[in-house]
């Protein structure tokens, strides 16, 4: 084997390795990209959500109120409260239970790291 051979088989093997990183790389952006889409539309949709809800709420609640001003005022605004905060318990719930499902960030990308990591470790 001359040393031209021996150099231009590593720089195949360089060359493949660099194209190989590129590539998860490129996976790795990706994922940031699709992350980065999700949290933002989740957000914009939840402040949106709970700004209706909360206006909702509130004109519900006087409405409710200015119907029994006359009779059981302080009954009424303290069985709202428990509504309420029955509500934002439940909700709060929900929302914890939702983060833990979530699926990973870069799922796609460290799946194929370890397939990669298992193909170089099956060569040696």
């Amino acid at each position: 084997m001359t040393q031209n051979t021996i150099l231009a088989s590593l720089k195949n093997v360089i060359s493949s390795g660099i194209k190989i990183f590129e590539t998860r790389l490129e996976l790795f952006s990706t994922d940031i990209q699709i992350a980065q889409v999700r949290l933002i539309s989740l957000l914009v949709f939840i402040a949106c959500a709970i700004f209706f809800l909360f206006l909702g709420l509130v004109l519900l609640s006087i409405l409710i109120v200015v119907l029994f001003w006359e009779s059981n005022k302080l009954l009424v605004i303290g069985l709202l409260a428990a509504i309420f905060l029955l509500i934002g318990a439940i909700l709060s719930y929900v929302v914890y239970q939702s983060f833990k499902t979530m699926p990973r960030f870069f799922e796609a990308s460290l799946s194929e790291l370890s397939k990669d990591r298992e193909l170089l470790s099956s060569h040696r």
